[in-house]
Formats: structure tokens, sequence, C-alpha cells
């Protein structure tokens, strides 16, 4: 059984809890936040058995660490992590910079440790079921893509999303997720284009942020992210594919889950629905218990460090394109930094 302990009890330290308490194999033995009574008051009404008084006393009695804290310090958390011969699953993004993220994948390469960014949207199943029916040719080659994520202002301990140098607004915390799916699904980003209320609204907005991102893949494919933390009520998001052959189309406000439009001889339009199950396990728990099974099997899961790495350019592109209005390259990780992953010598 691993011995699991979570860094961080705000939003997703609850959510990464209800997914563990459900497996078996896994002990989920407590936590460590920075606000020892937040951490306490978490552990007992989780009942988690410890409430750890620092982070080095967490990641000295566990396997595995998780690491759901405010983004600038997932760096931190997740070296100590890896460089104590843990393995580490991290929410996303990954890093707040690029070098920071360079630097974890250079960690778990020197570490021999897995590292997995918890880029949970691919597995969410109208986001897995849709790569599936793309890959299958469901909507022939590609064309346009359209995606769309987001509702209220996320409030959180110090408001740190309130903080742009902390939470990079919408572009970095939330819509990475669709760069992240996207780039999964359709294969390199060539460059992004973008405008975001930070840099391009005339006057400061209080608590409202607004990103609209074109990526132009190296297949010749178009995506337009439309990210928002500037509408009253619930959370949504909303995905359409247009190819030669077809298109599919998601929209969490509607109750079909994905339908997919196959082009008929004559232009007439045929539809299906593909069936998802109402009691199946969500998306949080399917990606945690990849990676737990990861772990066990001592296998390398479909989230790399490189793809946390990419997830995060992407964002941090957009948001350079929205600041100086050009279109900006993706490179991705230097040639170094994606070298194979070699255990450390012992």
């Amino acid at each position: 059984m691993l011995r699991v302990a979570i860094i961080g009890v705000g939003t997703m330290g609850h959510v990464h809890t209800d997914a563990y308490q459900q497996m078996p194999d896994v002990d989920l033995v407590g936590v460590y936040d920075a606000d020892p009574a937040r951490a306490q008051a978490f552990a007992e009404a989780r009942g988690l058995s410890t409430v750890y008084p620092s982070a080095e006393a967490l990641i000295g009695d566990v396997d595995v660490v998780d690491v759901c804290t405010p983004t600038p310090a997932h760096a931190e958390y997740v070296l100590a992590a890896l460089y104590a011969g843990r393995d580490v699953v991290c929410e996303k993004p990954m890093a707040r910079s690029l070098a920071d993220c360079a630097r974890l994948i250079a960690a778990a390469k020197e570490s021999g440790r897995t590292l997995m960014p918890a880029q949970v949207l691919r597995f969410f199943p109208e986001y897995s079921s849709a790569t599936a029916v793309i890959r299958q040719g469901a909507v022939g080659n590609p064309a346009t893509i359209r995606t769309r994520r987001g509702g209220p202002f996320p409030r959180a301990t110090n408001d740190w999303y309130g903080d742009f140098a902390q939470s990079g607004g919408v572009t970095l915390d939330t819509i990475i997720h669709d760069f992240d799916w996207l780039r999964w699904t359709f294969g390199e980003v060539e460059y992004v284009y973008a405008k975001a209320s930070y840099y391009n609204h005339p006057t400061p907005l209080d608590h409202l942020d607004y990103s609209l991102v074109t990526l132009k893949f190296r297949s010749g494919a178009v995506a337009q992210v439309e990210g928002t933390w500037a509408e009253p009520g619930s959370f949504s998001v909303f995905l359409e594919v247009c190819g030669d052959a077809g298109m599919i189309h998601f929209d969490s406000m509607e109750s079909v889950p994905l339908r997919v439009n196959r082009r008929q001889q004559g232009g007439a339009v045929g539809g299906v629905a593909v069936p998802e199950s109402p009691t199946s396990a969500n998306g949080y728990y399917l990606e945690l218990r990849h990676f737990i099974d990861c772990v066990q099997a001592g296998t390398t899961p479909t989230i790399t460090p490189v793809d946390g790495y990419y997830a995060v350019e992407i964002a941090l592109a957009a948001l350079e394109s929205a600041r100086t209005g050009k279109r900006v390259a993706i490179q991705g990780p230097p040639a170094r930094v994606i070298a194979e992953r070699m255990p450390v010598a012992a």
C-alpha cells in the first residue's frame, strides 16, 4: 500500500483527498499546509491521522507527495520531494516559469522518480472520448477547433488568484487545461496569438479576467481558445472540432455529453451521441488512479514533465502575445532538458 500525503489543503487538496480516499491501495496519511490551523481542521474533517509540522517532515514520511499549493510554490516542493526520492504528482500549471519547469524535468531525470503534472482534462470522459473519435477519423482532417472554459472569478486564501504575478490569470491557471488537451490531440503548436484583458483592456479590471488565444498547429489546424473569469453563475466549458469529414461538439450546458456529426453525400448531416455513464468515475479520480497505477507498476504516466513544460510555454506565450500584440513561436524545452530519463547512481 502506498503512503500518500498532500501539501496544500485548498480546493484541489479537497478534490485530491476525495479521490485517494476511494482507493483501497492508498493510505492517505496526512497533510501539510502553510496555515497550521487550516491543516488541522482539514485533517479532522477528513479523518486523516497526521498534520505535518513542515513540508520536510511530510516528504520524509511517505512514498508519494501530492502538491496542491498555489502555483508559485510548486517548484520548491516538487524539487524537495524528487530529490528526497519520492514520486510526485503536481497540480497544474507545473510551475510559474519555464526555468522552473526545466528544473523539474531535470530533477525527475536525475532522481529517477516519477513526476506527473496534473493536467486532468485528458481524463474527463467527454474530452478523452473526443480525442478517441478524432484519432479514429470521425472528423477527417481537423481544420478548426474552438474551446471555451470559465465562470466567475475564483476566490482563495490570501486572494492569490487576484495577484497576476502569482496566478497568471485565467490564461495560465485555467485554459492551460485546453492548451494541454489540444496539443495532446492535434500535435505540436507552431505559434500563438492572443488578446487578454490583463494587457489589452484600457482600464484595470478588479477581479475579472478574459483571454482569447489563437493556436496555429504544425498540421495546419487552427484553434481558438477562450477563457473567462468574468461571468456570474456556474462554471462551464465548450468544445467544437470541425474537419473535412464531420464535426464534434460538446457543451457542458447541454445534456448530451458529446455529439458527433458526420458529413454525408449531398451535404446532409447525420448525428450520433457518444454515450457516457452518469455514474462513471470523475476525471480527478481517473487521473490520480492512473498516476498511482504507474508508480506501482514502475511505468511512465501518459502525462510527462515535458508535457507540463509545453502547457506552461503555450500559456506564457499567449500572455506575451497579448502584451506585445505579436504572435509568439513555441520552441519547446531545450534538447538537454528532454534527454532520456536516467536513474541516479546508487
